[in-house]
């Protein structure tokens, strides 16, 4: 079943979010499970959920809105831009794929896969910073083989690789998810269209570099030598990788990358039942391509998205060869070139700078209202105050704000909201502030 029609079935619905279930069973887990959690990622799991679970909580932080006509106020909470809350977690993947934009060299790419086989994703999920060697070792086998197609030429290609580690069932599924121009520069810095790698060698040599690393870390333990040497057996023609997908422009790449892209483990549309014990959620099986409905207790389901948190200051996105930041100016500028002279195209030589949307304007593109419009008169809201846990008051109206020209309309406005006790002055050490009442 398509998402579209989930989302239309289930709306009119009350949502069931993953912060509810957090908030009602996190204490529960923490009792239950807490073992199944790595020690050197406990820390990293324990401030990930702490930031979801506080997320649009006033107490960690405000910006208040106020009505001057009418003195209605609205009082916004911080969001917590955790990488783990739901929704932080698609703000996140906009701006990337936005700033991404401007990175990204305007030449086709091509998305490859890279899989773990099954036996050895539990070494993995107990030593999560072997993902970053992975992917060190996947933009090594793909420089490997440009550099050896044309050796004088000495080619250099540009890679970017996005680490996934969850299958839609929520299992631990490690994975690299990898763009590749599907072109390189010369030592003479010409651009050169290369045709892709072929599938055969990503296979084997991903085998190999993944077994390399295993046998680096665990070599010492004899039952994993012996697995190493059933994996070769096991799978003849090399460990699978996925690589058909070609898109044709930055923002094309950009966008498809960006799916995989610090995402929660499930999206709240997939929850279709939670009766305070239990949660039911659905995915669509990548093989059959039917819906498949699957229920957990709360507990078992709060420990399915945990593992999915990557350590504290994990880089999800790695760049490589013409993606570092010393190179990636460089070759926009001779791609830039290239295009141009081949198709005469100044559209392919100028990339317009992407503008980050404001909250306010997030919430306007995605509903189509104003979201500090005054609930009773409509009147659009002034910013008012913004306090901040640790720092207190960082801006206040009457001490930051605007100067306002006190005309006599404008005198007799504010005189009759301070008599209506609406607005009731007060100062504190030396600032002074406004204190707003309900009306």
């Amino acid at each position: 079943m398509s998402k579209k029609v989930d989302m239309k079935a289930n709306k009119g619905k009350e949502k069931i979010t993953v912060k509810q279930i957090f908030m009602e069973h996190w204490g529960q887990f923490r009792e239950k499970s807490w073992h199944g959690i790595p020690i050197d990622m406990q820390k990293s799991v324990e401030e990930s959920v702490t930031k979801m679970l506080g997320c649009g909580d006033p107490k960690n932080g405000y910006t208040k809105y106020v009505c001057t006509e009418c003195g209605e106020e609205k009082v916004v909470g911080f969001t917590c831009k955790s990488r783990f809350c739901n929704p932080c977690g698609k703000v996140y993947i906009e701006n990337w794929v936005n700033k991404q934009v401007e990175n990204i060299i305007e030449t086709p790419h091509r998305h490859a896969v890279f899989t773990v086989p099954a036996e050895i994703r539990g070494k993995i999920y107990w030593n999560k910073r072997l993902i970053k060697d992975m992917s060190d070792r996947v933009a090594g086998l793909i420089e490997r083989w440009y550099k050896q197609r044309n050796k004088s030429l000495d080619y250099r290609v540009g890679i970017i690789t996005v680490v996934h580690t969850f299958g839609r069932d929520l299992k631990f599924n490690p994975h690299i998810h990898v763009l590749v121009t599907e072109g390189a520069l010369d030592k003479y810095n010409v651009w050169k269209s290369v045709g892709y790698i072929p599938y055969e060698y990503l296979r084997k040599a991903w085998q190999k570099v993944l077994l390399d690393l295993i046998k680096e870390k665990f070599g010492h333990d004899t039952k994993m030598r012996n697995l190493i040497n059933i994996l070769y057996h096991r799978y003849p023609k090399g460990f699978y990788v996925h690589a058909g997908t070609r898109m044709r422009d930055a923002r094309g790449a950009a966008q498809y990358i960006g799916r995989y892209l610090a995402r929660p483990a499930i999206a709240e549309y997939r929850i279709i039942k939670y009766d305070g014990q239990n949660v039911r959620f659905w995915y669509e099986d990548h093989n059959t391509g039917k819906r498949v409905e699957v229920e957990l207790s709360a507990v078992e389901f709060i420990g399915k998205l945990v593992m999915h948190i990557p350590p504290k200051y994990f880089k999800m996105v790695r760049r490589y060869g013409l993606y570092q930041r010393n190179k990636n100016n460089q070759a926009q500028k001779i791609v830039s070139l290239w295009n141009y002279i081949k198709t005469k195209n100044l559209k392919k030589t100028n990339k317009t700078k992407s503008k980050k949307l404001s909250w306010k304007e997030r919430i306007r593109k995605e509903f189509g209202d104003n979201p500090i419009a005054c609930p009773k008169c409509r009147n659009e809201m002034e910013l008012w105050t913004i306090w901040h846990p640790k720092y207190g008051y960082i801006y206040e109206f009457l001490k930051d704000g605007p100067e306002v020209k006190e005309n006599e309309q404008e005198g007799k406005r504010r005189n009759r909201l301070v008599r209506q006790g609406t607005i009731r002055r007060r100062e504190t050490g030396g600032i002074l502030q406004l204190s707003l009442q309900a009306v």
